[in-house]
């Protein structure tokens, strides 16, 4: 059956603000969602609250709505839109389910003829409500973990009483395991309980038997109307149960299922899928499997929803179910569809993959002191990272290299643990630096048997592992001169990096690079293209391996399937992982970036390693590199498509901390040079430039040991802001009022970041923050925007709510930001975007520090104002226009706020109060019509109370 003609207009339900456990994995599915249904012809309507992403473009939706996720926001556009017919709500997570559930039990989709598709309001509730969900498992013949409902406290402990420990608490209807924990001990019970039992918006757990040890498995599902199923992707946990999903390290296909159970489980699937509703789209099946030879198998959970895990299953097979799944919705079966991929084949396939998978999370610890570091039934991570590789072994290596967290892949970097008792007690108590300490152990000589009994990690994994150290040992018993040719091309296909095989055998990586360029060891570039190279592929879609580079009847052996064009080409540098301070923003400029290269006639590469963002996306740019933001992985595409040069200024710190080594090397920088860039950064350098400009800066000095920052102390008035150099949201800063703080925290920030120039400055009390974004090409400056914060100076930016235009500042100071503006731009040769932080005091206008590249608020200009900011500033960058051959017109009536959003409830013993360094996780705007309005009274009313130093 084609489409369903009566649906010519759809209202799309977004996600909202990035928190943990909702991150932008359902941006990268709102936005797939959006052209899917464009391409049929369509009206689309989007709410979503959230300015820092491409979902929320004008150039996606026809109607955009950054609006509060409410109710009453639904009703405005629906009185605004009455040719709404339906609603699409399975793209926007948990926040938006819980939105349509709220609409409809207010009557307001009945009140106003839409329709619901994708989804079946009946489904939600079963699947969200686990008492019910428990019911219809065991009615269907599916097995459950022994289990039962509480709606009180009492009840709890009387459950408790009968199945004693460990025991497992989940709250009903929330997200990324809110509330859940694990119980080992009767002590803990009364506490995690009521936290249970007041995470649940209607205040009731399902107290469970824990499964501890047993293994877990994901399984992606698609249906149609006409009850067509296909299974995606499988996903395995290297983790046990007892760590949620998104915490934990997955890998696909699933490595150690016997194909018997993984028909059982597919079959389980399927039967869950269809026992729950009659709905078409995406499903996400989640299981426990014993780890005996029985392999009983238990179903933990079902979302009839777009997942966290849909993002990765998309990357990890390059089936793209979130638009698949919206054709389905609206009426398409799924023998109708194309393969995107091929484009000769049909959508009712179930891919199949000749690579491995490795998603590892990122976490934020350093931003949360004080938090509780162990992982478990409660989502933690802020991000993730995805590598691809012919093995196990060498996709593991390529997640870690990812992870930008200054290790080189597993071992052999001079980083791993050495404490015996550290390591131990990471084990047990399962830490987010678990994938490297296992290798430690293993290094230390513990044996495979005892760490299993520890983790419950399945002995194939870890005999992986073991593989890996025995490797490492061999190597480091030769030279590079004397290292044999075969066991540096296992090192490379195992995934090892130059610079680990160099610290292995005392070398430079420079070296190792060159000697296996001599033993003709290199890269191939393989696509994914979902089917095991079994149809051919039409969309560039590339990860890299290592092949036996052998002659076989006068063919060499090892094929690379990237095709290099002699079109003049352009790469752009992805971001990298979502952490806080370097969020979904920039894969917001990266995706623009990439259209505006495009229209200006450039092929554009895109190389990142984030699974959950549009930039990753098979089609947004015209090849796709998923590959580690890691300088040899970035060389060797470089020198394979020899681009006219990079863009770096789009991809937030991950990119710009990559332009000293490409300046080095020779490859073009394209915007800004890299000598601005290091200028702006080194703090010293630049406070040197603005006295040589005649513009005021806060007293500073700078320190490279405690003993210097203590002189310098004695020349600057407390209280002094302590900001290490080259660091992207704040980190390490920190505000301190006497020398014996200033002394300490000095010690700490050095030995975490050894080697850094600090910058001391007097910081001054009291003083307005307010930051500027502007384009320049080197001689004209275009201000895009100029921000005030609510906040005092000493509140990180990206922690403050802030307000365009400005509401406070007189003309007279105003002027001053604009005259710095322009002399900073115009000094630094900035080619690009700037962004410029000012302070405030007594009106004259102080600079804290200016970036010549994308920042954070950028989206949130471009949304405010309704202008492609990137997109000409990308054009300024690669010379094809000059800042006056845009026509700016900037359409904005009354004020727009960017709120920040905290993911505190994570870490509920955490210090909220803000200072220097940041801590939200996302962003939502708010446009008010004047200052008089409620919202903008008590915003501004609450400034100082959290600040802090």
């Amino acid at each position: 059956m084609p489409k369903n003609p009566a649906i010519k207009s759809v209202l799309i339900i977004g996600s909202g603000p990035i928190i943990i456990g909702q991150a932008c994995e359902f941006d990268y599915s709102g936005s797939q969602s959006i052209r899917s249904l464009k391409e049929e012809g369509i009206e689309v309507t989007l709410i979503n609250s959230n300015p820092a992403t491409i979902m929320t473009d004008p150039s996606l939706a026809d109607n955009v709505y950054l609006k509060p996720l409410t109710t009453k926001s639904i009703v405005e556009i629906l009185q605004n839109h009455p040719n709404i017919d339906a609603v699409l709500p399975t793209m926007g997570g948990q926040t938006a389910l819980n939105l349509c559930i709220e609409a409809q039990d207010k009557g307001i989709w009945d009140d106003f003829n839409v329709a619901l598709i994708g989804v079946d309001i009946d489904a939600i509730n079963i699947t969200e409500d686990r008492e019910q969900f428990r019911k219809l498992m065991i009615k269907i013949g599916i097995g459950q973990a022994p289990s039962t409902t509480a709606t009180s406290f009492l009840k709890g402990k009387e459950i408790a009483q009968e199945y004693g420990f460990p025991l497992v608490i989940r709250p009903s209807f929330t997200l990324g395991g809110f509330g859940a924990s694990i119980v080992y001990d009767k002590k803990d019970f009364d506490e995690l309980l009521s936290r249970g039992l007041e995470a649940s918006p209607i205040h009731e757990v399902i107290i469970d038997k824990a499964l501890l040890g047993w293994k877990e498995y994901e399984l992606e599902l698609l249906r149609d109307r006409n009850d067509n199923v296909v299974i995606i992707c499988t996903i395995e946990n290297m983790d046990p149960m007892g760590i949620h999903t998104g915490d934990s390290i997955t890998v696909a296909p699933a490595m150690t299922l016997s194909d018997k159970t993984f028909q059982r489980m597919r079959d389980m699937a399927i039967h869950m899928m269809r026992s729950i509703g009659d709905f078409a789209g995406g499903c996400n099946v989640q299981f426990a499997v014993s780890p005996d030879e029985k392999e009983d198998i238990i179903a933990i959970e079902i979302n009839p929803r777009v997942s966290r895990s849909s993002a990765l299953a998309s990357k990890a097979t390059g089936y793209p179910i979130a638009k698949i799944a919206t054709k389905l919705a609206i009426g398409y079966h799924l023998d109708e569809l194309e393969n995107q991929i091929t484009k000769t084949t049909s959508a009712l396939f179930e891919p199949a993959l000749d690579y491995v998978i490795v998603k590892i999370p990122r976490w934020n610890f350093d931003k949360f002191e004080g938090s509780d570091r162990t992982l478990g039934l409660q989502m933690k991570s802020v991000g993730e990272v995805m590598g691809i590789g012919r093995s196990f072994q060498e996709a593991l290596h390529k997640a870690t290299q990812s992870l930008e967290i200054k290790r080189n892949g597993i071992g052999a970097d001079g980083k791993g643990e050495k404490d015996y008792n550290k390591i131990i007690e990471k084990l047990t108590y399962p830490s987010w630096d678990r994938v490297f300490i296992i290798y430690d152990a293993i290094q230390m000589g513990m044996p495979l048997s005892r760490i299993h009994e520890i983790t419950k990690i399945d002995m194939w994994f870890l005999r992986q592992y073991e593989e890996l150290h025995f490797l490492e040992k061999e190597i480091s018993t030769y030279s590079l001169q004397t290292l044999p040719k075969d066991l540096l091309l296992e090192a490379k296909q195992k995934g090892y990096g130059d610079r680990q095989i160099a610290h292995m055998i005392d070398c430079y990586e420079s070296e190792v690079y060159n000697k296996r360029k001599e033993l003709n060891i290199n890269r191939v570039y393989k696509l994914v293209d979902t089917c095991a190279a079994e149809f051919k592929a039409q969309t560039p879609y590339y990860y890299s391996t290592f092949e036996n580079n052998s002659i076989v009847n006068g063919v060499a052996s090892a094929e690379n399937e990237s095709v290099v064009t002699d079109k003049k080409k352009v790469i752009v540098l992805g971001s990298g992982p979502n952490r806080i301070g370097q969020g979904i923003e920039f894969d917001y400029c990266c995706v623009h970036g990439v259209i505006a290269a495009k229209e200006a006639g450039y092929e554009t590469i895109m190389i990142n390693c984030n699974p959950e963002t549009v930039s990753t996306d098979f089609d947004t740019a015209d090849k796709l590199y998923f590959e580690p933001v890691f300088w040899e992985h970035i060389y060797d595409i470089i020198q394979l498509e020899k681009p006219e040069g990079v863009i770096v200024q789009l991809g937030g710190q991950t990119a710009l901390k990559l332009a000293e080594k490409l300046e080095k090397y020779g490859v073009k920088i394209i915007g800004t040079s890299f000598e601005a860039l290091d200028l702006a950064e080194d703090r010293g350098r630049f406070s040197r430039l603005l006295e040589e400009l005649e513009i005021p800066f806060p007293q500073f000095g700078t320190a490279t040991t405690a003993d210097e920052a203590l002189a310098v102390a004695d020349e600057l008035d407390f209280p002094i802001l302590v900001r290490p150099s080259y660091v992207l949201g704040g980190q390490g800063m920190k505000i301190v009022i006497n020398k014996e703080e200033l002394e300490n925290h000095v010690v700490d920030l050095l030995h975490k970041i050894p080697n850094n120039v600090l910058l001391l400055d007097h910081y001054l009390d009291g003083a307005i923050e307010a930051e500027s974004d502007s384009i320049c090409d080197g001689e004209d400056v275009y201000t895009i925007g100029i921000m005030e914060h609510i906040e005092p100076c000493g509140v990180h930016s990206g922690d403050s709510n802030a307000t365009l235009p400005a509401f406070n500042i007189g003309e007279f100071v105003m002027q001053q930001i604009k005259d710095h503006t322009v002399k900073i731009a115009k000094a630094l040769k900035t080619v690009g975007l700037i962004n410029i932080q000012f302070a405030i005091k007594d009106d004259i206008v102080y600079i804290i520090e200016a970036n010549p590249r994308a920042s954070r608020t950028v989206p949130f200009i471009a949304k405010a104002y309704g202008e492609p900011y990137v997109n000409y500033a990308t054009k300024v960058m690669l010379g094809v226009n000059k800042v006056k051959d845009f026509t700016f017109n900037p359409q904005l009536k009354g004020f727009a706020i960017k709120q920040p959003v905290f993911s505190f409830n994570k870490f509920p013993n955490v210090d909220k109060k803000l200072g220097p360094e940041m801590k939200s996780t996302g962003e939502s705007i708010l446009f008010i019509d004047s200052l008089k309005d409620d919202q903008f009274y008590e915003l501004y009313s609450r400034r100082k109370m959290y600040l802090s130093k």
